[in-house]
């Protein structure tokens, strides 16, 4: 199969938007070890694909880095306990959705027994096999939120190979800068890591692309390249979102309802490569991640290293607690991110941020009629028409907003972003998105 060349001056998408981007309050904090919580609350699906069962029941002792849910499943990616300590029940826990999912809470010892390195092969002996067993061990999955198993897109069609493999280090969702600290912290380790996608694809090309206000990072990241590609892209939301981020640097776009490996191409994100290295390097499962916490209605910004399975409310107490009354928390960022009023839910894999808004910065409107401006469609980069997904879904004509592409939607919130009637897009999308789903199962 033929692709495009990879562009040379990584010319910009069309729609996306300019918000503000709120960097400046954490980008600067140096990764610290956030506290380890009393008890974790880990829910045994953490991914995109089919559920977990337990492998442990109350009264188990665990450590560090144990498997404690699986399943056979190939679309699927295990959950490991983050702490070691003894299994007090598995349960129903509500996530940061709000939805009640099966948990394995554990109390922490008071003393941790960290994770012990196992014997693992010199990183450049690694087959394309070992890679994607590596990975699917180690429960890796999307950690910019989506969580797909990465052992998953490892395996692209026989007949799709890919020949480029891009690390979204742009992290363009406002407010979030862990992705930037990992690459001034750990550059070496994102390349490393990089190298072993690239291997276990079989790809001859590796680019790392990151935005244009990060030229820290972009120096760092270059000085331990070698022949990897660090590619300084244009500043607009949603850079990293995979199908724009092919688009701009490799100049291939991804069909409709299509996987990039449709094109030749696999996307990753800054802290699912460096977890890959981890593991590859001392057989590490994804049970920690850094994350941010940030935001107006956080006394002291911070970069957490935190256990997955770690209250909301330990790692707001770890960055000073709140000022005030926050309008509004999120988990993510402010763009695709999940209101929390749940201060017990647990952090997963995929969380990238905890987000405190106050009432000045976000402000609080009623949803108005809408004005046919057409904003949501000149900002919306995949070309879809936001306001009728929405009349659809108010209506409840599902097979209507599955024709004007609710599926298609990646949720980046330009839409509701330049909205003047204050219309929450996502919001209506993800309903509908529920809907179809349902439909198609069966269920009424």
């Amino acid at each position: 199969m033929a692709h495009a060349e990879i562009n040379t001056d990584y010319k910009t998408f069309k729609g996306g938007i300019h918000p503000p981007y709120n960097k400046e309050l954490a980008n600067s904090k140096p990764i610290e070890a956030a506290p380890v919580p009393g008890k974790v609350i880990i829910p045994l699906s953490q991914h995109i694909g089919a559920p977990n069962s337990a492998l442990v029941a109350a009264g188990d002792r665990v450590e560090a880095g144990q498997k404690i849910g699986g399943t056979d499943a190939f679309v699927s990616a295990p959950v490991h306990s983050s702490v070691s300590g003894v299994v007090k029940e598995v349960a129903e826990m509500a996530n940061f959705t709000g939805a009640r999912v099966p948990c394995v809470i554990i109390e922490a010892d008071s003393e941790q027994v960290p994770f012990r390195a196992g014997e693992t092969k010199p990183l450049d002996a690694l087959k394309a096999e070992e890679i994607r067993e590596i990975a699917k061990e180690a429960g890796l999955v999307g950690m910019g939120g989506a969580a797909f198993p990465t052992h998953v897109k490892l395996a692209p069609p026989k007949d799709k190979p890919v020949d480029i493999v891009l690390i979204n280090a742009c992290e363009c969702e406002p407010f979030l800068t862990c992705d930037h600290r990992l690459m001034l912290e750990r550059p070496s380790d994102l390349v490393a890591g990089l190298r072993l996608l690239m291997a276990a694809v079989g790809a001859g090309r590796g680019v790392i692309g990151i935005e244009a206000n990060k030229p820290d990072a972009i120096e760092a990241v270059r000085k331990v390249a070698g022949d990897i590609e660090v590619a300084s892209l244009p500043v607009k939301y949603p850079e990293g979102a995979e199908k724009m981020l092919i688009s701009v640097v490799a100049g291939r776009k991804v069909p409709p309802g299509k996987l990039p490996s449709e094109v030749g191409a696999l996307v990753q994100n800054v802290g699912t490569a460096v977890a890959l290295y981890e593991a590859a390097a001392t057989g590490k499962p994804l049970f920690e991640r850094v994350l941010t916490v940030t935001g107006p209605g956080i006394r002291n910004p911070k970069n957490l290293l935190a256990k997955i399975g770690t209250p909301v409310s330990t790692l707001i107490e770890a960055a000073g607690g709140f000022v005030g009354s926050p309008a509004r928390l999120i988990m993510g960022g402010p763009m695709t991110g999940w209101t929390q009023e749940n201060l017990d839910a647990p952090i997963q894999k995929g969380t990238s941020g905890l987000v405190a808004l106050t009432e000045e910065l976000i402000g609080w409107q009623e949803e108005e009629e809408c004005v046919r401006c057409a904003k949501c469609i000149e900002a919306c980069p995949m070309f879809l028409m936001p306001n009728y997904i929405v009349q659809a879904a108010k209506r409840g004509q599902w097979d209507q907003a599955e024709m004007y592409g609710a599926l298609d939607c990646f949720e980046c919130g330009c839409c509701s972003f330049t909205c003047p009637s204050f219309i929450p897009h996502v919001k209506y999308v993800r309903k509908a998105k529920a809907a179809i789903a349902a439909l198609k199962k069966g269920v009424k």
